[in-house]
This record gives structure tokens, sequence and C-alpha cells, in this order.
């Protein structure tokens, strides 16, 4: 609008500040101011209203409920913050002041910008790469905890730890997690950890904050000690929104302290239920093998009554008859022949019995015959000999001799039948009894199986 120059050209209130209102919003779009916030205020509608001053001057700023979803942490009196804003003026008032559209702690831009730049050298380097990345072990024995001894992290990570698994041993390394000596202290632990081996995972981290006060875990020292860590190493810095360079380099990035110990150990109740189903498997394959070792068991015992030297005995005993048997028949066929032969030599004999040679033939004769019952006699002398033997060979292996040791070979009465079982006998039958000297003759009483 036109501004009067003429002293009759007179404005009203309204017209001056809607005049210098434009005025500030065309000169300024937007503007970065830093300061330290007082006079804060918060009404129920949920705007922020406060000022911003330095030593020599202040501006008050007004920041809406919906410019604030991008804000971390609250606004608090005296602390130093960064703003933008678009400068405006309250009309009804004539207040000149700042509507702000966003609000970090003063010095975040240029701490953003640090994160950016070691960011990308420490990718460059390699830091990141998952090859690099080293497996959690599934059951730690010993767990160690780089963190503050008093904060909230350090009480979340031992709660969880004992609930999900209580038999893991936790050893604390206390450091300061924010101010400027808390890089080296991280640092430190970490090398010490590696050094004495007594951890098998580390958890480094704290609870959450501005990017301030993470910004140990930012710091080019930390991430290289991390990277050097021979134990695996979680992080768990600030909250879930929370990333810092620690994060990018650790084996395994936790969005919080609690959410590392539920990775950093397996859930105990689940481990006992398994251990349950396998004490259950290992029970019903302890049974099943049982009871096929109690069948074999009662198959051997069956082949063992079989060869029990009753049922070797009548098997012997029959085997004696047969050869028995088989010598009578070899001895009746060899005297059946010599008899054949004599007969054969004396009929010879008589067909050439010329009157002449009656004499000579006679004591031809004679010698034969005593030559016939030498050799007859000679005959059976070898024969009794391999008889003798025979017999002897016979009566070593012959069920008889095992007889002689007080067993019985018992038969049916009428049939002869070999009795191997109590299920070939009733009550009443006759039984004859060959023992080492002599048979008996009895009848059946009772019969057991």
């Amino acid at each position: 609008m036109p501004y009067p120059t003429e002293a009759s050209a007179t404005l009203t209130v309204s017209q001056l500040n809607r005049a210098a209102g434009q005025l500030l919003s065309e000169h300024f779009c937007s503007v970065w101011v830093a300061g330290e916030i007082s006079n804060l205020s918060t009404p129920s509608s949920g705007h922020w209203y406060f000022s911003l001053k330095d030593a020599q001057a202040q501006v008050r700023c007004a920041m809406f409920k919906n410019s604030q979803r991008g804000v971390k942490a609250r606004p608090e009196n005296g602390k130093q913050v960064r703003v933008k804003a678009q400068v405006s003026l309250y009309e009804p008032r004539g207040d000149y002041q700042l509507i702000v559209e966003s609000l970090e702690p003063a010095g975040e831009g240029e701490l953003q910008q640090a994160f950016a730049a070691l960011k990308r050298k420490l990718a460059e380097e390699g830091l990141f790469d998952a090859r690099h990345k080293q497996a959690l072990p599934a059951l730690p024995s010993t767990v160690g905890v780089i963190t503050s001894p008093s904060g909230a992290a350090v009480r979340d990570i031992l709660s969880v730890l004992k609930r999900r698994f209580p038999a893991v041993a936790v050893l604390i390394y206390p450091v300061s997690v924010q101010g400027d000596n808390a890089q080296y202290e991280l640092a430190q632990a970490l090398a010490t950890a590696n050094a004495e081996g007594r951890c098998d995972v580390l958890i480094v981290g704290r609870g959450g904050g501005s990017l301030e006060d993470l910004w140990a875990f930012n710091e080019e020292r930390v991430a290289r000690a991390i990277f050097a860590s021979r134990l695996p190493v979680i992080s768990a810095v600030g909250h879930e929104t929370d990333f810092t360079i620690a994060d990018f380099v650790a084996d395994l990035r936790a969005p919080t302290p609690s959410a590392a110990a539920e990775h950093v150990v397996p859930d105990g109740q689940v481990w006992l239920a398994q251990f349950a189903d396998t004490e259950q498997r290992l029970q019903q394959l302890m049974r099943r093998k049982i009871g096929q070792q109690q069948q074999r068991l009662a198959w051997l015992a069956q082949r063992l009554q079989q060869q029990q030297p009753g049922q070797r005995l009548a098997r012997n005993a029959q085997r004696l008859d047969e050869l028995d048997m088989r010598l009578n028949q070899v001895m009746a066929a060899t005297w059946r022949g010599h008899r054949h032969w004599l007969e054969a030599k004396q009929a010879r004999l008589w067909q050439h019995h010329p009157a002449a040679k009656i004499r000579q033939l006679g004591q031809r004769q004679q010698y034969l015959q005593q030559r016939l019952a030498q050799a007859m006699a000679h005959k059976l002398t070898g024969f009794r000999q391999r008889l003798a033997a025979t017999s002897q060979t016979l009566h070593a292996v012959s069920p008889l001799a095992t007889l002689s040791r007080g067993y019985a070979l018992v038969s049916a009465a009428e049939s002869g039948e070999i009795i191997r079982s109590s299920q070939q006998l009733k009550v009443g039958d006759k039984l004859a009894v060959r023992l080492g000297q002599g048979r008996v003759s009895s009848a059946v009483l009772s019969v057991e199986e």
C-alpha cells in the first residue's frame, strides 16, 4: 500500500501496524536467529510463547502447535537455541515478534554438518560395511555394559537381563556419557574390555537426549574404538529415532538400551520350554530303546533254551543210533563178503580134486586154511581195533557220556519218540528213561510248562 508523506495524510494505528508488518514480512522472508530462551509460556492451547535474548536485546517469539512436530526437546528457560522464523508484527499491540517454524539447540546445525561429514568419511573407509559385522553369541556367559552407572539406561538393561536370563553375569564399565571427557572414557572402556577378555559381548549406550547430549557417540575416537573391538558391540544410544555414528559402526544397533538387552540374551522361558521338550523326546527314545533290548533279550533267551544240554543230548542220541546202525551194516557186509570169498575158494578146490592131488591138495588146503585163519584172525584184530577206536570216539561224543554225568534221555514207552517238551505229554503216559547205567520205566503224574 502507498505510504502517505504529507502531514495532512494521517494514518490510523491499525494502518500503521499493518504497513509495518508488511514491510517486515517482505524484507525478512525467513531468518535464523540464535539466543537464550526466557519468559517461556505454554498455555493450554499448546502454543509456545517466549523471548529470545542476548546480552544487548531481546525479541518476542511465538511457535504454534502445528510447527512443533519436528522439535526433539521442549524449550526451557535459559536454554540456548537456534530458531528459523518469519519476522512479523502483532498488530493489536504493535509488538515486533518472530513466528518460529523450527527450533533446535544452539550449534545443532554445525553439529549436524560435522555428523554428516564424519559419516561420509567413515563410510568411505568401510567402517560401516556389513562384512565387518560380528555375529552375537547365542548365549553369552558375561555381558559388558559401557554406560553411566547412575543413568536410567543401566537400570533398564539390568532389569531386562534379569527378567530374560538371570544366569548371565553382567560387568559394568562406568563412564561419562556426555561432556568433554566422555569420548575418551568410552574409547578407554572399549579398549579395557577387549584387553581383559572377561566378556563375550558389549553394550555401549545411554538414554535419550539432545544432539549435544549424545555427541560423545558421534566422535571419531569412539567410532574407531568400536570398529577395533574384537568383542561384538551393540550400540544402544538414545531413543528409537536417535541415530549416532556409533550405531553405524557397531555390530548391531538397538533402538533403546532395553532393546539391546533383549537382543543380547535369549528368553529363558523359551529355553526352559525347549529343554522340557527335549527331555520328553529323550524319555520316549529311551523307552523305545529299552523295549527293543527287551525283545532281543527274549529272543536270545529262546535261543539259549534251544541250546540246552537236554536238547543237544536228544539230538546226539539219535545220531548215535544212526551211527550204530551203519556200523552193524558195514560189519555184516564185510562178513558176508569174506564168507562168499571162502566159499568160492572151496568150490574151486573141489572142482580140481584129482585123486593124485588129494594129499597135496589136503596139505595145501590145510595150509590155506591156516593162512585163512591167520588172515581172518589178523583181519578180525584190525576190525576189532578199528571198532574199539570208533567206539571210543563215539563214546567221547556220545550222549551216553553225557548220561553218565547225571542226565537222562526220556522217550515214550510205546512209540520210542524222544520227549523234548512237556507239551508232548499228558498225565498217565508211560515213559522209558535211559540213564547213564540202566533204564527206568515211569509214568507221568503231572505236567508243567
